[in-house]
């Protein structure tokens, strides 16, 4: 790989056309030039599809969790106050906004099985600072083991848009957009990380690029244990703004969906890849009904997976760009493997309706690990909060 300036600043402008989804690429011209979201916790609401079987006896307790105004780890934290044990002891199965309300599964591990006198929501009330925040126990149950992160398939979303402006460039009126919507529901969307996965302004990317040229984040050494978390996120940042710009050009392509000489591809609804020597009949008809889908590199070492067409796309788009050259490069030298994900995201069980022009409510299931926002990003230019 081409050798990048290490220490060149970062422009605003450079990172603003990594990290803002109004750059990214879309099949269709957005229908709607403007909407709000998230203007209260009901209108983004969030219910965990958890498929576990609860034995009913173990020394781990199940609680399903409704909350509004807080995120995960702050309820975690709360919990583990309330039962009086460790922080790890507690566990869930991903993380939630803070603006919303949602519904996801929580375990404490409780060896003898002796709760406190009172209630978790009568605990957690009694700490809470804002009529805006709430928490109910839906259920709960006893089982043996803890519930450990990625363990749940799915979630369910139901988002409202307000303060809709249609987009006059292509004719837009709610028709269309319920004709762009039917596609979707259809064909999927670009399978883009979020822009919450770049931090504020995307400064995640600035960070990283400090931490792999210069050894520190935010002007400090890392503690090796301590910010364990921390550079996590960072390289899960760097992954992403590489994954996104791929998936942008197959988009501008035209093959975000469709497959390329030298592709791998992903079986939908798991963690599986395989490539194939020839793209033939049962391949394209497997793409078509969305069985399978080409995939994008989470960048790293022994990217020996791709070849070809899908190979020569990859490494011209990170040739490009000088920052996703240094993203790819500390990725490299951090001895990261290569992993897999599909460019492309169907958006399962997508029903709307249209309370008024001006307001849309959708409601749709997803895959852990994908966003809601790059389904919201196919229909909407400007989303603000």
């Amino acid at each position: 790989m081409t050798s990048a300036t290490a220490q060149t600043p970062i422009s605003p402008e450079q990172i603003t056309q990594l990290t803002d989804s109004r750059q990214w690429a879309q099949p269709t011209p957005a229908p709607i030039c403007s909407a709000r979201f998230k203007q209260a916790a009901a209108d983004f609401q969030v219910d965990e599809l958890l498929e576990v079987e609860l034995s009913g006896a173990g020394e781990h307790l199940w609680l399903l969790i409704k909350k509004s105004g807080m995120n995960t780890s702050f309820v975690a934290v709360q919990l583990a106050k309330w039962a009086k044990i460790p922080s790890r002891d507690v566990g869930y199965s991903g993380l939630k906004d803070r603006q919303a309300v949602t519904t996801q599964w929580f375990s404490l591990r409780i060896p003898k099985g002796e709760l406190p006198e009172s209630r978790f929501d009568d605990f957690i009330t009694a700490n809470l600072n804002s009529e805006s925040e709430s928490v109910q126990v839906l259920k709960k149950a006893w089982h043996s083991k803890k519930l450990n992160r990625g363990t749940h398939k799915a979630n369910k979303f139901v988002i409202r848009l307000t303060d809709i402006e249609l987009n006059p460039k292509v004719a837009a009126t709610t028709a269309k957009a319920d004709e762009i919507l039917t596609v979707i529901s259809k064909a999927g969307v670009p399978n883009y990380f979020g822009e919450q996965r770049f931090g504020r302004q995307g400064n995640n990317i600035a960070s990283v690029l400090e931490w792999f040229e210069q050894g520190t984040i935010n002007g400090r050494k890392p503690h090796p244990k301590k910010s364990r978390d921390l550079q996590s996120l960072l390289l899960s940042s760097a992954r992403s703004a590489i994954f996104n710009q791929i998936v942008s050009t197959r988009v501008e392509q035209n093959c975000w969906d469709k497959a390329l000489e030298g592709d791998v591809f992903n079986l939908n609804g798991s963690g599986s890849v395989f490539s194939v020597e020839q793209i033939d009949q049962e391949i394209q008809q497997r793409l078509a009904s969305g069985d399978i889908h080409p995939t994008a590199p989470l960048w790293g070492i022994k990217n020996d997976k791709v070849g070809g067409a899908a190979k020569a796309l990859e490494q011209q788009v990170v040739a490009q760009n000088t920052i996703l050259q240094r993203l790819a490069q500390g990725l490299e030298k951090k001895e990261l493997k290569t992993m897999r994900r599909a460019t492309r995201l169907p958006v399962n069980d997508l029903s709307w309706t249209w309370p008024d022009e001006q307001s849309l409510i959708l409601q749709f299931t997803l895959p852990t690990g994908t966003f809601a926002t790059s389904v919201l990003a196919s229909l909407v230019t400007d989303l603000t909060q």
